[in-house]
């Protein structure tokens, strides 16, 4: 079977903004911190330790466990919206409070509880869609040169 006629792998999930977006996945095994550990001007993950240090999210649907940090990191959500360096959507395991006041003020379509765990299934450069209208993530998967 071709790589364009592969069936896409679809995870269901609880709508927390709605909207839709596409794009490319970032994905991060880590929680993050806007605060500090964002660039709202750049988009780009500034944390030191943080896995995806250097990696920008403008335009990318991000997927990750959930927020850490203060509070703050609501308006640094709404700044990189404002500066046009924002995430297209957000998946996450489970968001907190954090993560979805961020995503409220800002407009950004945000999914989470799915059905599988979406930083397992979803890698680093996959197609997904988010429909977090429907509650509904497709993931169109990448073919990888896996040596041995």
């Amino acid at each position: 079977m071709k790589d364009d006629q592969e069936c896409p792998v679809i995870l269901k999930g609880r709508r927390v903004v709605k909207g839709r977006a596409s794009g490319e996945a970032l994905v991060s095994c880590q929680p993050i911190s806007f605060l500090g550990g964002v660039d709202p001007k750049t988009g780009e993950i500034i944390e030191k330790n943080h896995n995806l240090f250097g990696e920008r999210i403008t335009g990318r649907i991000l997927v990750f466990p959930g927020g850490k940090g203060s509070t703050v990191g609501s308006y640094v959500i709404y700044a990189l919206k404002k500066y046009g360096t924002n995430p297209a959507a957000m998946v996450n395991v489970l968001t907190e409070p954090i993560i979805a006041t961020g995503c409220v003020i800002a407009g950004i379509p945000l999914i989470d509880r799915l059905d599988k765990d979406p930083t397992s299934v979803i890698e680093t450069g996959d197609y997904v869609r988010v429909n977090a209208d429907e509650g509904r993530v497709e993931i169109r998967k990448i073919l990888r040169n896996h040596r041995s």
